[in-house]
């Protein structure tokens, strides 16, 4: 065989051998590139389903025994201290009991199926409305209304909302977890608020005092 031709069959098969390495290298490129593609997507999509399902899973919805009218009570009574009021000594008193709702509600005012629930049920028992409260906070936290409210002259709309204007009670969510409810965290699975009652969080009050008072205050004034 003559050198041409050994040069000749020598450049073929080096240039075979190019091609097959060359292919080789292209075949690997695109798998990554669809591994990579195939993680995005994956994670895109464990990502959006914990983020719609998560919640759903993490609160259980419970109603509360009766629908409770707020904007009618307020309207009539005039403001919110009439149900929720200090007692002589200067504690709050919460809830309004049985007894207190009586003194308006010995019978049937009104023809809601609401009310009449309330009356057959509770007033005529003597028994007392087992309410779901919302802004309820742990055992180690303590929190004077008397000193927000009667000493900071603060009104019961920057922590609670508009709640006196609404006409039907909400459904109460409670989290599997803690027991507590989810006005505590927020609405906002991230916890971003937008507004101050959004949430009921340590984080929300710290930064609430800090902005009136300079301080965040020490930890024995709300923990028990």
């Amino acid at each position: 065989m003559s050198e041409l031709e050994k040069k000749t069959e020598h450049g073929s098969m080096d240039a075979a051998e190019e091609c097959s390495s060359g292919g080789q290298e292209a075949g690997g490129d695109s798998g990554v590139g669809l591994g990579v593609l195939f993680f995005i997507g994956a994670f895109a999509v464990c990502f959006l389903s914990g983020w719609l399902l998560f919640p759903s899973l993490l609160y259980s919805k419970k109603e509360q025994p009766f629908n409770f009218n707020h904007e009618l009570h307020v309207a009539e009574t005039g403001g919110c201290e009439s149900c929720h009021y200090f007692r002589d000594d200067g504690s709050f008193a919460g809830l309004p009991s049985t007894s207190s709702c009586m003194e308006c509600h010995e019978s049937q005012l009104g023809e809601t199926e609401d009310e009449a629930v309330f009356i057959t049920e509770y007033v005529e028992t003597g028994k007392e409305v087992p309410w779901l409260i919302y802004s309820e906070q742990p055992d180690c936290v303590f929190f004077s209304h008397a000193a927000h409210v009667t000493g900071a002259q603060m009104d019961c709309v920057d922590c609670h909302g508009h709640i006196g204007e609404s006409t039907t009670t909400k459904t109460y969510e409670q989290n599997r977890l803690t027991g507590y409810s989810r006005d505590i965290w927020g609405k906002n699975i991230w916890g971003i608020k937008k507004n101050p009652w959004d949430r009921m969080k340590m984080d929300d009050c710290a930064e609430c005092h800090e902005k009136e008072t300079g301080s965040k205050g020490a930890c024995f004034q709300c923990h028990k």
